[in-house]
C-alpha cells in the first residue's frame, strides 16, 4: 500500500477463477487491522451499493469475490488463501465462507507470481484456504516451459475455452462442522416458524449445502434467472428453510434468528434439486437434454439465483448424491465416478468418493474441472480519508 497524499495505491490483480470474478490482493499490502483492512477493500469494490459503481465490483455475488493471499502457515502449502464474499448491499465481507471457482484462479495466480516453480506437464499448487483449514491442489498445464493458457476446454456460464485446470480437494468432509452430514442424518425434516414442515438434506463439503426438493416448494426445477428471482415469496421460504438448518447445525445461532440475511450469513448455501429434467439455459442459447445430466439443480447464492452452479456447492451436492437416502441420491440417475449437475447456463460435473466412516461419511477425494485468467493488474485507488475515518471512530 502507498500513500499519495489524498489517494493510497495498492497493487491489484483482477482475475476470473470458474464463473466468479473477483480482486487478488495481498496481505501485505493491505492495514494489518482486520476492521480498517475491510474498510479499504469494500471502498476498492464500491461497496455497499447494489451497481458498485464507484468500485472494481461487478454489481452481483459472482463478480464481487475477494482473494486474499500470503505466504504459507500450512508446512505443505505453496501459498495462503482466505476467500471473502464481498457484500454488494450491506457493508460486510463474510470470511465465514469459501468458493471453489476462485481457487482456480488462486492457483493460476501463484505460479504466474513465482510462488510455486513451472514442472512440465503438470505444476501442482498446493493452495491452503484459511476459510477451512484446507488444502486445496491446483493443477496448472505447463509446456515448453509455459504455462499453457489455451486449450480446448470449455465451462458452462464462461464463454470461448481454454486450458483445463483441475481443482483436487482431499479430505473435503467436514469442512465447516467437521461432520460430512452435520445432523447425522441424510434428512431431517424442518419446521419453519409459520408451521410449514419440508425435507432438507444438510451435507458439509467444501461449502455446508441444505438441499431441498424443487417440488416441495412449488417448482419444477427448471427455473431460470426471473422465475426464481422475481418469485418473493419462494426466496422468503427458501431463506426461511435455510436459516432453520444453520441454527439446527449451529452456524447461526438462535438469538441472531432476527437479523440474519442472505448478505450477513453466508452459510449454510441452499439449492433446490431435481430429478433430470430437460430446459433451455438462461439467454436460450443452448438445450440441456434430460440425457445429458443426472440431476438438476438451482443453487441460492446471497438470496438470488447463481447464473451457473458453485464448485463447492456442487462438491457437495457430488457427495449427498453418494451417500444413501439423502434428497439428491434419491433424485440423481446412478453413476459410478461423477455427477453431471444441470444448472441454469449448462452443465457441471463434479466427483466425489465418499465412504463410511463410523456414523458419519468421509469424503476422500472430490475433484472439479475449471478454467482461470488474469484480466488486469495495477493499482486499485483508494481515497486516504478512508483510514482518516476509522482512526476519527476508534478516538471517540
Amino acid at each position: 500500500m502507498y500513500d499519495f497524499g489524498q489517494i493510497l495505491k495498492i497493487p491489484t490483480v483482477m482475475m476470473r477463477g470458474g464463473t466468479s470474478k473477483g480482486l487478488i490482493l495481498r496481505q501485505a499490502d493491505l492495514p494489518s487491522d482486520p476492521d480498517l483492512r475491510d474498510l479499504v477493500i469494500l471502498r476498492m469494490y464500491g461497496s455497499p451499493d447494489s451497481n458498485q459503481i464507484d468500485g472494481l465490483g461487478g454489481g452481483t455475488s459472482l463478480t464481487s469475490k475477494l482473494a486474499l493471499v500470503g505466504p504459507p502457515s500450512h508446512p505443505d502449502a505453496h501459498i495462503d488463501y482466505t476467500f471473502g464474499q464481498v457484500s454488494v448491499e450491506s457493508k460486510v465481507i463474510d470470511y465465514h465462507v469459501t468458493c471453489g471457482n476462485f481457487v482456480t484462479a488462486v492457483g493460476l495466480y501463484a505460479v504466474e507470481e513465482g510462488y510455486v516453480p513451472l514442472k512440465e506437464p503438470v505444476t501442482s499448487v498446493r493452495v491452503f484456504n484459511t476459510n477451512t483449514k484446507k488444502l486445496i491442489i491446483t493443477e496448472i498445464p505447463v509446456k515448453n516451459g509455459q504455462i499453457q493458457y489455451e486449450g480446448d476446454f470449455t465451462i458452462d456460464g464462461v464463454p470461448g475455452s481454454s486450458a483445463r485446470i483441475m481443482l483436487n480437494f482431499p479430505d473435503s468432509g467436514g469442512t465447516f462442522t467437521g461432520k460430512t452430514l452435520p445432523t447425522g442424518r441424510p434428512k431431517d425434516i424442518v419446521k419453519l416458524p409459520d408451521g410449514r414442515e419440508f425435507e432438507a438434506s444438510i451435507v458439509d463439503c467444501g461449502n455446508v449445502l441444505v438441499m431441498v426438493r424443487a417440488q416441495d416448494v412449488g417448482m419444477q426445477g427448471t427455473e431460470l434467472e426471473s422465475e426464481i428471482n422475481g418469485n418473493r415469496e419462494l426466496l422468503h421460504t427458501l431463506e426461511s428453510i435455510r436459516v432453520e438448518c444453520g441454527i439446527r447445525i449451529e452456524l447461526i445461532r438462535e438469538e441472531e434468528r432476527a437479523s440474519v440475511t442472505a448478505a450477513t450469513h453466508a452459510l449454510p448455501k441452499i439449492a433446490m434439486v431435481a430429478s433430470p429434467a430437460g430446459y433451455n439455459t438462461a439467454g436460450g442459447g443452448k438445450v440441456v437434454s434430460s440425457q445429458d445430466i443426472d440431476i438438476v439443480s438451482r443453487y441460492i447464492s446471497m438470496g438470488r439465483l447463481h447464473r451457473a452452479h458453485a464448485v463447492s456447492g456442487a462438491i457437495a451436492l457430488a457427495a449427498a448424491a453418494g451417500i444413501p437416502d439423502t434428497i439428491p441420491n434419491q433424485l440423481a440417475k446412478a453413476s459410478e465416478s461423477g455427477i453431471r449437475i444441470g444448472h441454469p447456463s449448462g452443465v457441471l460435473y463434479a466427483e466425489a468418493t465418499v465412504e463410511r466412516n463410523g456414523d458419519d461419511w468421509a469424503v476422500t477425494r472430490a475433484a472439479n474441472g475449471r478454467t482461470a485468467r488474469r484480466l488486469i493488474e495495477g493499482y486499485a485507488h483508494v481515497p486516504v480519508t478512508v483510514l482518516q475515518k476509522q482512526e476519527e471512530e476508534l478516538r471517540a
